[in-house]
């Protein structure tokens, strides 16, 4: 059986004023797409059909999401080229500005936008009215198309999105990605300082394994001074942007040996039939943490916070049997 076009529901969408629909959602087991080709059919399939205007660059604005560490690299300059030899073959997606008539922003295409804008000329666009969740699910899919993210830019997608409130289901299919490499992209992002992948930049020739152990070894309060000192030398920024990687990772990697890895924490959430409780538990075999939200959650803790004596004894009683 062909897998479901997860864009096919925003082929026909209602104009602006009608609203657009929430993206529908099924499952992010069920829903992720694990093709290049088929993720850029995807895109292709959503531009299909659709009338192309041609926009004054200066009335388009960023998506409200970055994606890219390098604004600048051999890549764009080879992009910018080519539209200056035989115009832009493809274009890009924008809806209409939530607050400004006559405006837009980019969903995706930024760097066809940016070059448009650099050689003084219109820049062709498919107009669409989509909601922020279609947004950023259409702009994380097609990037995933292009193949052409790496993987600390993909992470700071999926952290960028997690902090503006969107839920592991969304990031899994912007990204293309099963929930356990979303994890490691998030965790990885929660243990390097922003000023560090800042600085040391999109490192497109720096697979995931090689990130995580600088983020163990980035991420410790002890090498802090020592991270400082190589981002602040007199050279590091002439370096290229994998050479940077490379020069943090060896000043902190003093043994030279692989990092020890920590096991993912393991996320669990449990919601009673009420929806008075919302409690999500993490999991790492080390540290366990619940955490509660919604209109009992505060009753319900204090009610497991005074059982917990007899709830840890009931639990050694169980572990004791379990041993028999």
């Amino acid at each position: 059986m062909a897998r479901k076009n997860l864009l096919e529901g925003l082929a026909e969408m209602p104009d602006e004023s009608a609203g657009a629909p929430n993206y529908p959602m099924r499952g992010a087991g069920r829903s992720l797409v694990r093709s290049l080709d088929e993720l850029a059919k995807q895109a292709e399939k959503f531009l299909e059909g659709e009338a192309v205007v041609d926009l004054d660059p200066d009335t388009v604005e960023v998506s409200f999401v970055k994606d890219r560490l390098s604004e600048d690299d051999e890549a764009f300059r080879a992009l910018v080229e080519a539209i200056r030899v035989r115009g832009q073959d493809t274009p890009i997606l924008v809806r209409p500005h939530g607050t400004i008539d006559g405006r837009y922003q980019v969903v995706f295409g930024h760097r066809r936008l940016r070059a448009a804008r650099e050689l003084g000329r219109n820049v062709r666009a498919v107009v669409k009215a989509i909601d922020d969740r279609t947004h950023v699910i259409a702009q994380g899919q097609e990037n995933s198309a292009r193949a052409d993210l790496t993987f600390i830019e993909r992470a700071l997608f999926a952290r960028r999105l997690e902090e503006l409130g969107y839920d592991r289901e969304v990031i899994s299919t912007a990204l293309a990605a099963n929930a356990a490499s979303v994890s490691k992209m998030i965790s990885v992002m929660e243990r390097l300082p922003q000023e560090v992948v800042q600085a040391i930049g999109p490192a497109p020739g720096v697979g995931r394994e090689r990130w995580v152990e600088l983020s163990l070894l980035a991420g410790k309060s002890a090498n802090a001074a020592s991270v400082a000192k190589v981002l602040e030398g007199d050279n590091f920024h002439q370096l290229p942007s994998d050479k940077r990687f490379e020069a943090l990772y060896a000043a902190l990697n003093k043994s030279a040996r692989p990092v020890k890895k920590t096991a993912a924490a393991r996320k669990v959430t449990w919601q009673p039939l009420d929806k008075a409780v919302h409690a999500e538990m993490r999991n790492d075999g080390k540290a366990f943490s619940l955490s509660m939200k919604a209109k009992n959650a505060g009753r319900f803790g204090e009610f497991l916070s005074g059982r917990l004596d007899a709830l840890y004894e009931q639990f050694l009683a169980e572990e004791g049997k379990q041993g028999d």
